[in-house]
This record gives structure tokens, sequence and C-alpha cells, in this order.
């Protein structure tokens, strides 16, 4: 059996004396694992950074078996990744929440939101959001999507300021006036639909972003599943208000 398809390498694991296990986001085939055989070599060494785009041949005899990877670069940008604290997280925080899905399973939206993601790592604040957007689409595809399209209470679809705890539905300023207090804040940034728009959220948006994503994580996934956050994500937000706080 062989197929070939785009990929993002998300880490790799050593096997033998010479080989990886790539693991892999692929676009077609969601998130896959084979061996490469001479991934430890100095030639090998730099594609095989997280990060990186490329395209992955896969060969094995059966379709429920490990499989071989042969891979060729597309995009080489894990160096730039690398540059900074921030881009680091991200990474790590990023393939931690593709680790939340089932192997093998497509999710082609994800691996565009990721490449864009990826792409756009340079800029913290551009970075922020779209990892907080990141994050609402793997509670999407969790089964845990929120429905941010119009008011939970009056259906208008204007003034929309909070998101409500118990219904992750938006709620405007108007209908949610009453319980403030309770609610969880909207950033202004997730009412506009540009993935790869160049104007930059405000800090206190994008802590408002993480903040709304943390809360249906804890609820849905981590305390569901019994397992911790990452670690690599308090560090990111802290690691990007260091960076925008004072931005603001």
């Amino acid at each position: 059996m062989e197929w070939s398809d785009q990929a993002i390498v998300l880490g790799v694991r050593k096997h033998g004396e010479t080989a990886v296990i790539a693991e892999l986001m692929t676009r077609e085939r969601g998130r896959h694992l084979g061996v490469v055989h001479g991934g430890r070599s100095r030639t090998m060494r730099p594609l095989l950074q997280p990060g990186n785009t490329v395209r992955a041949t896969w060969r094995a005899r059966l379709e429920d078996h490990l499989g071989q990877f042969k891979l060729e670069s597309v995009s080489m940008r894990a160096s730039k990744l690398m540059e900074t604290a921030h881009g680091v997280y991200a990474l790590q925080v990023l393939a931690s929440h593709l680790r939340l899905l089932p192997e093998r399973d497509a999710h082609a939206n994800l691996y565009d939101v990721l490449a864009i993601v990826l792409d756009n790592l340079e800029n913290p604040a551009i970075a922020g959001e779209l990892v907080v957007r990141f994050e609402l689409s793997i509670l999407e595809e969790l089964g845990f999507g929120l429905d941010l399209s119009a008011c939970a209470a009056t259906g208008q679809t204007a003034n929309l300021l909070y998101v409500s705890p118990k219904s992750g539905r938006a709620v405007s300023a108007e209908a949610g006036k009453p319980w403030a207090d309770k609610m969880l804040q909207l950033p202004s940034f997730l009412l506009e639909r540009d993935l790869e728009r160049s104007s930059a959220a405000e800090w206190a948006d994008i802590e408002s972003g993480f903040e709304l994503t943390s809360f249906f994580f804890d609820r849905h996934v981590y305390m569901a599943r019994g397992i911790d956050v990452p670690v690599e994500r308090n560090s990111l937000v802290r690691a990007l208000a260091k960076l925008l706080k004072g931005k603001d």
C-alpha cells in the first residue's frame, strides 16, 4: 500500500540505531506516524525538524502497519520558529492539541490553519490570535465547538461581547449585562473571518481569547480525560504577555 501527501513535521523519536519514527500532520490523512530510515543522519536531521513542511510518501504492506516514510522538502521554516521563545512554545502547543485527535483521522481544515499559524509566528500579536483560533478549531473537531455567530438570548449579530460558560454561545452586551461577572469575554478578533489579515490584536483581547479556550478545554477535554494542561501552553501565554502587555 502506498500514498503521498503534503505534511508538517510534529516530532520524531529514535528507532533503532539510525532510524526515527516521524510524527506528521498530513493534509488528507491526519496525524500519521512512520519510520524514516537514516532519519538520524546529518542530511535528514534538518528536514525532520518540527514545523517543516514536507512531501511524504508512505509505504506499508498493510494499511494498519506502521509503515515507512520517504520525505522531500517543501518549506524549511523550523529554524525561524526556533528563534523566539513564543515560536518554540507555540509549535509544542499546536502539536499537543493535534495529539488529542485520533491518529489517521483526516482534518484538512486543521492542516490549513496549522500552516497559516506557523507562517505567521514572527509577529507575536498575530501569532497569539491565530493560536486561539486554532484551539477553537480543535474544540470544533472534538465536538465542543462554540457558536459565536449570534446572541444566544436575542439572536442579534451586533454588539456581541460575552460567551456563555454554560452554552458556549455568544451573548450581546445588553443581554449579558445582568450576568457580566459570570460571563466569559468574547475577543473582538474572533468576530472577524480573515485568518491572514495583517493587523494585530491587542494583548487584552488575546489574553481573553486564551482564557476563553482554556475554560472549554478544561471542562470538555482535560478534566474529562483526566489529563494535564500542556505546560508549554502556560509558557506560551507568559512569553506573549512579556512581549505584548506593555504595547496595549
